[in-house]
């Protein structure tokens, strides 16, 4: 099977050309991949598949072999595969995702490649049960508290097609992610577990983010997450709605524009291509 190893801000993904390739149990597969001293080595996989309704259709499957609904830095590596392969030829095309269809503005280089992609993520979800968490369903759940271990978090949530859990820390570099990020994860509140962000306000326009992903552990970047940031930031006050975001794998420029959805600006990188033996 062909593959291309892309990334964007660091969250690394396994790409497959489904336009060509036929890929059977992707689960499983993800998993096989993923794996970073037996297999390729990957956040996960990302099939790029026909659409009905779009450009492309993205499918994404974590390092544990779980499918996620979206994946924000994989959209931009898709749409940058789908222009530089010729499945598409404008610079602004729509992809079909488990968390509804996207639009992609794309922007090339001077060798004429993509790279850097503007994505319009939607509409956080903010009520309980678009999330899903448990409890009052039409709730917003802004600076709750949490208690997890010896530490009360106060927790401001929000769904981008996944859902996300943003805690606000005084030092996100030192913070125990892999303490308290499987234990906030996997917690009853979430039905469908969930992403949990970690986040270190420097000023109105700054941010630090550190992710736990669903299904991934700690990644060095995640595009919805920092999408939850950006509305989780305006609704607590702390900031104002156009951010920087660094990640651990590089910086994303965040927008809450007035119009409702959320855009999200960033890199999106080939890394190689080759052949693995199924």
């Amino acid at each position: 099977m062909k593959f291309t190893k892309m990334q964007g801000a660091g969250n690394d993904y396994v790409y497959v050309n489904c336009f060509e390739e036929m890929v059977e149990h992707p689960q499983q597969l993800a998993i096989r991949l993923s794996n970073r001293n037996f297999g390729i080595g990957s956040d996960g996989l990302i099939l790029i598949m026909p659409s009905d309704v779009a450009d492309v259709r993205m499918r994404m499957f974590n390092s544990d072999g779980s499918e996620s609904e979206m994946c924000g830095n994989g959209i931009r590596c898709v749409a940058k595969y789908a222009y530089d392969h010729g499945i598409v030829t404008r610079d602004e095309i729509t992809a079909e995702t488990g968390a509804g269809n996207l639009t992609l503005r794309l922007v090339a280089g001077s060798d004429g490649k993509i790279e850097k992609v503007r994505v319009n993520m939607g509409a956080p979800r903010l009520p309980r049960g678009e999330i899903p968490m448990t409890g009052d369903a039409a709730a917003k759940v802004i600076a709750e508290p949490l208690t997890i271990l010896d530490r009360t978090f106060q927790i401001t949530c929000a769904s981008m097609g996944n859902p996300h859990c943003v805690i606000f820390v005084e030092d996100v570099e030192n913070f125990p992610v892999a303490t308290y990020g499987p234990l906030i994860e996997n917690h009853e509140l979430f039905p469908r577990r969930t992403n949990v962000e970690f986040v270190q306000v420097f000023s109105r326009s700054e941010v630090r983010q550190r992710t736990w992903e669903r299904g991934a552990g700690e990644t060095l970047a995640c595009g919805t997450g920092a999408s939850a940031v950006t509305a989780a930031c305006v609704l607590n006050g702390l900031t104002d709605r156009k951010i920087l975001n660094h990640l651990s794998g590089g910086d994303l420029e965040m927008e809450w524009a007035e119009d409702g959805s959320i855009y999200m600006t960033g890199p999106a990188v080939e890394v190689f291509s080759g052949e693995i033996k199924l």
